[in-house]
């Protein structure tokens, strides 16, 4: 059996804004520098109906608004470098770059794209939107891995992401510390 080439020129690297989608970042970044590709970032901030409608019933309409879009800008901000405890997402993001610019040399056509995408709503149906919208080869994602007996218990959201996705995904697990 021949195998089949691996060509990824797009990458879909989701984030929580997590330690373990951090980790999964290096993954992204890594293989992006292999293969040449371009990365683009999802953030999907979660909405619930039932709890909005609660939380508006407290606060009125107006003020959750102002809220919901706050947390969009601060989500951003912190994807795009501009916060602190993100530097690593931005350390990597710059790194890459650099790396992706020492690759390119000789051939000035090819330009790094790196997008940022925030979302609001489902994180499953935010990534398999955006990953039909996209068209990356490669979706990326962290998970947080809870252990067995949980994760056979709970639907992560990476579990359903691997379900719903018609391109392959690559969950990166955050390694045990001892």
């Amino acid at each position: 059996m021949e195998l089949p080439p691996v060509n990824i020129k797009k990458i879909l690297y989701t984030t929580d804004l997590s330690e373990s989608a951090r980790f999964a970042f290096a993954y992204a970044a890594s293989l992006a520098g292999k293969y040449g590709a371009e990365i683009t970032i999802l953030h999907v901030l979660m909405e619930d109906a039932k709890m909005e409608s609660g939380i508006i019933g407290y606060i009125g309409e107006d003020r959750w608004k102002k809220i919901k879009d706050q947390n969009a800008q601060e989500a951003r901000q912190a994807l795009i470098g501009k916060k602190r405890e993100n530097i690593a997402i931005r350390y990597g993001l710059e790194h890459f770059a650099e790396n992706m610019a020492a690759n390119l040399e000789n051939e000035p056509e090819k330009r790094l794209t790196d997008e940022v995408v925030i979302r609001r709503g489902n994180p499953v149906d935010g990534i398999i939107e955006v990953s039909e919208q996209r068209k990356p080869d490669l979706i990326v994602m962290g998970t947080h891995g809870h252990g067995i007996i949980a994760d056979a218990m709970m639907g992560s959201t990476a579990r359903r992401v691997i379900r719903r996705s018609k391109i392959p995904v690559l969950v990166i697990r955050l390694p045990d510390e001892k």
